[in-house]
Protein backbone atom coordinates (compact mmCIF):
# COMPACT_ATOMS: atom_id res chain seq x y z
CA UNK A 1 0.00 0.00 0.00
CA UNK A 2 1.35 3.46 -0.89
CA UNK A 3 2.05 6.09 1.78
CA UNK A 4 -0.78 8.23 0.41
CA UNK A 5 -3.26 5.34 0.50
CA UNK A 6 -2.24 4.41 4.05
CA UNK A 7 -2.59 8.03 5.15
CA UNK A 8 -5.98 8.27 3.43
CA UNK A 9 -7.24 5.26 5.40
CA UNK A 10 -5.93 6.69 8.69
CA UNK A 11 -7.28 10.20 8.09
CA UNK A 12 -10.66 9.04 6.77
CA UNK A 13 -11.31 7.32 10.08
CA UNK A 14 -11.07 10.74 11.77
CA UNK A 15 -13.74 12.52 9.71
CA UNK A 16 -16.19 14.14 12.09
CA UNK A 17 -14.41 12.86 15.21
CA UNK A 18 -11.34 15.00 15.95
CA UNK A 19 -12.89 18.19 17.25
CA UNK A 20 -10.38 20.13 19.30
CA UNK A 21 -9.96 23.71 20.53
CA UNK A 22 -6.83 25.86 20.36
CA UNK A 23 -5.41 28.53 22.62
CA UNK A 24 -6.74 32.07 23.07
CA UNK A 25 -4.98 34.82 21.11
CA UNK A 26 -5.52 38.58 21.52
CA UNK A 27 -6.17 40.73 18.45
CA UNK A 28 -4.51 44.08 19.20
CA UNK A 29 -5.02 47.49 17.68
CA UNK A 30 -1.37 47.44 16.60
CA UNK A 31 -2.01 44.26 14.57
CA UNK A 32 -5.11 45.84 13.04
CA UNK A 33 -3.13 48.96 12.11
CA UNK A 34 -0.33 46.88 10.56
CA UNK A 35 -2.83 44.82 8.58
CA UNK A 36 -4.48 48.02 7.34
CA UNK A 37 -1.09 49.26 6.15
CA UNK A 38 -0.26 45.95 4.43
CA UNK A 39 -3.59 45.73 2.62
CA UNK A 40 -4.20 49.47 2.13
CA UNK A 41 -7.59 49.04 3.82
CA UNK A 42 -7.75 52.08 6.07
CA UNK A 43 -11.50 52.14 6.63
CA UNK A 44 -12.39 54.05 9.81
CA UNK A 45 -14.12 51.05 11.43
CA UNK A 46 -10.67 49.52 11.83
CA UNK A 47 -8.62 52.59 12.77
CA UNK A 48 -10.72 55.38 14.29
CA UNK A 49 -12.10 54.48 17.75
CA UNK A 50 -14.12 57.70 17.98
CA UNK A 51 -16.06 57.00 14.78
CA UNK A 52 -16.22 53.20 15.18
CA UNK A 53 -17.43 53.12 18.80
CA UNK A 54 -21.03 54.22 18.14
CA UNK A 55 -21.34 51.45 15.55
CA UNK A 56 -19.37 48.53 17.03
CA UNK A 57 -18.29 49.63 20.51
CA UNK A 58 -14.74 50.22 19.28
CA UNK A 59 -12.56 49.45 16.29
CA UNK A 60 -12.82 46.02 14.72
CA UNK A 61 -10.35 43.69 13.05
CA UNK A 62 -10.56 43.25 9.31
CA UNK A 63 -12.37 40.03 8.45
CA UNK A 64 -9.37 38.99 6.37
CA UNK A 65 -7.07 39.64 9.34
CA UNK A 66 -9.14 37.23 11.42
CA UNK A 67 -9.09 34.71 8.55
CA UNK A 68 -5.33 35.03 8.12
CA UNK A 69 -4.88 34.35 11.83
CA UNK A 70 -6.11 30.80 11.15
CA UNK A 71 -2.49 29.95 10.30
CA UNK A 72 -1.47 30.71 13.89
CA UNK A 73 -4.73 29.68 15.56
CA UNK A 74 -4.74 26.29 13.85
CA UNK A 75 -1.18 25.64 15.04
CA UNK A 76 -2.45 25.75 18.63
CA UNK A 77 -5.26 23.22 18.05
CA UNK A 78 -4.18 19.88 19.53
CA UNK A 79 -3.77 17.27 16.83
CA UNK A 80 -3.23 13.74 18.06
CA UNK A 81 -3.60 12.32 14.58
CA UNK A 82 -1.68 9.42 13.14
CA UNK A 83 1.96 9.76 12.11
CA UNK A 84 1.99 9.93 8.32
CA UNK A 85 4.88 8.28 6.50
CA UNK A 86 6.50 9.60 3.31
CA UNK A 87 5.27 13.20 3.50
CA UNK A 88 7.08 15.46 1.02
CA UNK A 89 5.23 18.68 1.81
CA UNK A 90 1.99 20.26 2.86
CA UNK A 91 0.44 23.22 1.07
CA UNK A 92 -2.53 25.52 1.49
CA UNK A 93 -4.99 24.42 -1.21
CA UNK A 94 -7.75 26.94 -0.44
CA UNK A 95 -11.17 27.32 1.11
CA UNK A 96 -14.54 25.87 0.15
CA UNK A 97 -16.46 28.30 2.33
CA UNK A 98 -15.72 31.33 4.48
CA UNK A 99 -18.30 33.35 6.39
CA UNK A 100 -17.55 36.39 8.56
CA UNK A 101 -20.25 35.99 11.19
CA UNK A 102 -19.34 38.50 13.91
CA UNK A 103 -16.77 41.33 14.06
CA UNK A 104 -13.79 41.04 16.41
CA UNK A 105 -13.27 44.14 18.54
CA UNK A 106 -9.73 45.33 19.11
CA UNK A 107 -8.43 43.79 22.33
CA UNK A 108 -10.66 40.69 22.16
CA UNK A 109 -9.26 37.19 22.29
CA UNK A 110 -10.08 34.55 19.69
CA UNK A 111 -9.39 30.83 19.35
CA UNK A 112 -10.08 28.15 16.77
CA UNK A 113 -12.06 24.92 16.99
CA UNK A 114 -11.50 22.36 14.28
CA UNK A 115 -12.95 19.14 12.98
CA UNK A 116 -11.87 17.16 9.93
CA UNK A 117 -14.86 17.17 7.60
CA UNK A 118 -13.56 15.53 4.41
CA UNK A 119 -10.54 13.60 3.11
CA UNK A 120 -9.88 12.92 -0.58
CA UNK A 121 -7.14 10.82 -2.16
CA UNK A 122 -5.65 12.60 -5.19
CA UNK A 123 -2.99 10.28 -6.61
CA UNK A 124 0.07 10.76 -4.40
CA UNK A 125 -1.63 13.55 -2.44
CA UNK A 126 -4.45 13.93 0.05
CA UNK A 127 -6.77 16.91 0.35
CA UNK A 128 -7.98 17.26 3.93
CA UNK A 129 -10.80 19.68 4.65
CA UNK A 130 -10.98 20.97 8.19
CA UNK A 131 -13.98 22.98 9.33
CA UNK A 132 -12.82 25.82 11.57
CA UNK A 133 -14.86 28.01 13.86
CA UNK A 134 -13.08 31.05 15.27
CA UNK A 135 -14.66 31.86 18.63
CA UNK A 136 -14.57 35.24 20.37
CA UNK A 137 -14.05 35.08 24.12
CA UNK A 138 -17.26 35.94 25.98
CA UNK A 139 -19.49 35.92 22.88
CA UNK A 140 -21.98 33.35 21.64
CA UNK A 141 -21.59 34.07 17.93
CA UNK A 142 -18.26 33.12 16.38
CA UNK A 143 -16.09 35.53 14.41
CA UNK A 144 -15.98 33.26 11.39
CA UNK A 145 -16.47 29.79 10.02
CA UNK A 146 -14.26 28.40 7.29
CA UNK A 147 -13.75 25.13 5.44
CA UNK A 148 -9.99 25.08 4.85
CA UNK A 149 -8.39 22.57 2.50
CA UNK A 150 -4.82 21.46 3.01
CA UNK A 151 -2.98 19.25 0.53
CA UNK A 152 -0.38 16.77 1.75
CA UNK A 153 1.91 15.39 -0.95
CA UNK A 154 3.57 11.99 -0.43
CA UNK A 155 6.48 10.14 -1.95
CA UNK A 156 5.29 8.17 -4.97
Amino acid sequence: MSNAAAAYDALSARVGKDEATGEWFEITQEQINQFADCTHDHQFIHLDPERATPIFGGTIAHGFLTLSMLVHLSSTVPNDGPKLEGVQMGINYGFDKVRFVNPVLSGKRVRAKAVTSNVELKGTAINSTRSFTVEIEGEEKPALIAEWIGRTVFDS
